[in-house]
């Protein structure tokens, strides 16, 4: 009887592989414009131990900005079963939150997580999210002050937001305390949609702007950026962004939060539940890094010289 049991054992074993991990991604966006953050979110597991297809699955899931997809999407990774779903921004996040209230959701990158109600506060989520928020309405200020550095008779900017966003109105009261140290005047143009984008550029001719800056959601810029840096030279405005694949994509500059800092931490995030922590306990975090990035083919695009104290502070250089 011994042997039996002996030689069965084994095949029992066999018929019980360890459960592989199935983390969804969702975002609104394209594969090319989410690169680097995805890329930055697969290192952060590395540096976890992590490999994919060993002991971790990644379902993608782009809605390639078309924003009505996210729902679909959404249901989509809950039907997978996944066990962690990871968001990149704010719409995205909604569309998981309305999705499922069991599966732990990580933000990625949210702006304003307890004023959209996805958590309950940062430091007590309380149900199924948690992760990352870009809360730094102060940058809006330090970009005026770069398009002042670069641009010395800057005395109007047409401000690009989307009224919807989260965090756009703190983002715009920052904007406004530093125009009235700067003295100049802020022209605000609401981009809602991708199709708004021409027509504001047009509206910061018409207005007579002296340079743009960028505060329009990602969800509706990102996959739009190459036309954005396209119409900023053709309208030979100098502009200034929020996040780096725009000037990759041939824009002049970029100030803000580090999304592929943040992207990498989201993964330690999905490291803690995947080994039993629960969303509602694990506080939102804050940015850490920040980061400048010229483009100096942009600049000579629309005839504007970068005064060498600005270029000394930049954390990369396009040249």
């Amino acid at each position: 009887m011994t042997t039996v049991l002996l030689s069965i054992a084994p095949f029992l074993g066999a018929q019980q592989p360890t459960k592989i991990p199935r983390i969804g991604y969702l975002t609104a966006s394209s594969l090319s414009a989410q690169s680097a953050r995805i890329e930055a979110f697969r290192q952060g597991l590395r540096e976890l131990g992590y490999v994919e297809g060993k002991n971790i699955v990644i379902e993608f899931r782009y809605a390639e900005g078309k924003f009505d997809r996210l729902p679909e999407l959404a249901a989509e990774l809950v039907r997978l079963k996944v066990d962690v779903i990871v968001t990149a921004g704010p719409i995205v996040t909604r569309a998981a939150k309305e999705a499922t209230l069991t599966i732990p959701i990580v933000m990625a990158q949210d702006a304003d997580p307890v004023g959209s109600g996805f958590v309950a506060s940062l430091a007590r989520p309380g149900g199924n999210i948690t992760g990352l928020a870009t809360l730094a309405p102060e940058i809006s200020g330090k970009q005026l002050e770069l398009l002042k550095e670069i641009v010395p008779k800057l005395s109007r900017v047409a401000v690009f937001g989307t009224s919807t966003r989260p965090g756009n109105a703190q983002a715009l009261r920052e904007t406004e305390l530093a125009a009235g140290a700067f003295g100049v005047k802020l022209q605000y143009l609401d981009v809602l949609s991708p199709k708004d984008i021409e027509t504001a550029f047009r509206a910061a001719g018409k207005g007579r702007a002296h340079a743009v800056l960028m505060n329009v959601s990602g969800g509706i810029a990102l996959s739009q950026r190459t036309e954005i840096a396209e119409l900023a030279v053709k309208s030979r405005l100098p502009a200034i962004y929020v996040a780096p694949e725009f000037v990759e994509a041939g824009g002049l500059m970029t100030y803000g939060v580090s999304l592929t800092d943040l992207f990498r931490r989201a993964a330690t995030y999905v490291d803690k539940i995947l080994k039993g922590a629960k969303p509602a306990d694990l506080p939102v975090e804050q940015p850490k890094k920040f980061e400048l990035v010229i483009n100096l083919k942009a600049a000579k695009q629309i005839g504007l010289t970068i005064p060498p104290n600005v270029l000394v502070r930049a954390d990369k250089v396009i040249k």
